[in-house]
């Protein structure tokens, strides 16, 4: 093992020593490489702060799965034996109804490890009423305590108080804008079932999605299902899971437990999955190409590196040197050229990330992995030992008296 690694370290020995005689061309590759890797981590660490953000942006304002009572159908007898049915069948409209036994499938989903929260609500569509100004609101009554670990209104609250209960409710920013109201003015919330109430504006919240803040109207749950005639039932459980991307496959887990529909958020965002989806495709396609650009100028250093060291590559040959050993030397050469590269194209993308975070837009920030850089520094490397493959074989193959005589 001792002579396997003084092999080693001879054969890394006189591959810098070849690198040092060709400062230039060694410098010139080694800043391709490095701006290759500096490419790839800005772009790789760009888009991944931007599928980060919208999907905080989406999922911020949502639960990962929902479970809702399964659809009413119409119930259609079978046709006599011997007979042939013709059915025209207008599909039912679906009522506003509660989920059987409710309770218990709280309980259940409460024990199951793949979720990290579970919040049944109630929501229904009303009217809310402030003189002669109305509006079309949906009202949603939960369990503040279990929803905020699905939906974290406290972070979203812009005024008031985070309260819901004794006639408290928190409404949109936007609804409060067209209500003209504010923290403490009171409303009439109207359902059309002759169930009405007024209320006071405990708090205001501002989602950041208009169509949420003009229409959400948060209340207790008890209000909520006396106001939509649901006494004692809930229409949707709302489930948050670790894994965002393994919600589909644990709806469809849940939904077969429950026996209810389970939608996942991406079953119900599925422009945006696709997105994401050409986001990574193109992310991933820019690092092969740029992977493959570094290949080729690694490739041809050493190409005529082995044109110009043809003589000395004679004389190890012809002192004793084996074909692995001079194969090992590019190779060895080719890795130094990825590894130098690839930490001085790490420094760069550092520095790159910096200033779009403090410079740019502020749209989103952009996070970098210690993972990113080492997967990048390792992807350079191998790329360096990959790319000296062809040259190294090269060097390797040339008849040392041939070599000798190489002026």
């Amino acid at each position: 093992m001792t002579g396997f690694f003084g092999r080693l370290w001879i054969e890394a020995t006189i591959a810098m020593s070849f690198l040092r005689e060709g400062r230039l061309q060694s410098l010139m590759i080694t800043v391709g490489v490095a701006v290759g890797v500096a490419v790839i981590i800005f772009i790789t660490a760009l888009v991944q702060g931007l599928q980060s953000n919208l999907i905080e942006n989406t999922l911020g304002t949502q639960a990962h799965i929902r479970l809702l009572p399964p659809d009413e159908v119409n119930q259609v007898l079978a046709p006599i034996a011997g007979t042939v049915q013709l059915l025209q069948e207008d599909k039912r409209p679906q009522r506003l109804r509660s989920i059987n036994n409710w309770q218990q499938i709280t309980t259940t989903l409460d024990q199951l490890p793949l979720l990290t929260a579970v919040s049944p609500t109630v929501s229904g569509p009303a009217f809310v009423r402030r003189g002669d100004a109305l509006a079309s609101v949906a009202l949603v009554g939960t369990d503040l305590e279990r929803y905020q670990k699905i939906i974290p209104l406290e972070k979203y609250l812009i005024s008031g108080q985070l309260r819901v209960g004794a006639d408290e409710v928190l409404i949109g920013s936007q609804l409060a804008k067209d209500l003209g109201v504010q923290v403490g003015s009171k409303l009439r919330l109207e359902t059309g079932q002759q169930n009405n109430a007024v209320v006071n504006v405990a708090g205001i919240f501002e989602l950041g999605v208009r169509e949420l803040d003009a229409r959400y109207v948060y209340l207790d749950l008890k209000q909520a299902q006396s106001l939509l005639s649901l006494p004692g039932g809930v229409t949707v459980i709302d489930l948050t899971v670790a894994d965002i991307f393994e919600a589909e496959n644990i709806a469809a887990q849940v939904g077969r437990l429950t026996s209810l529909q389970a939608e996942s958020w991406i079953k119900t965002n599925v422009q945006l999955m696709n997105a994401l989806s050409a986001q990574s495709l193109s992310t991933n396609m820019i690092i092969v190409f740029v992977a493959i650009s570094v290949a080729f100028g690694i490739a041809s250093v050493l190409s005529v590196s082995v044109v110009q060291r043809t003589r000395e590559i004679g004389i190890l040959r012809a002192t004793g040197a084996t074909r692995q050993q001079i194969l090992r030397i590019f190779l060895i050469q080719g890795a130094v050229f990825g590894l130098l590269g690839s930490i001085l194209g790490s420094a760069a993308s550092y520095v790159l990330v910096w200033v779009f975070n403090t410079f740019g837009p502020g749209l989103f920030y952009i996070p970098i992995s210690v993972k990113l850089v080492m997967v990048a520094m390792l992807l350079a490397t191998l790329t360096g030992v990959l790319a000296a493959a062809i040259p190294s074989r090269r060097a390797a193959a040339l008849d040392p008296v041939v070599a000798i005589r190489y002026v």
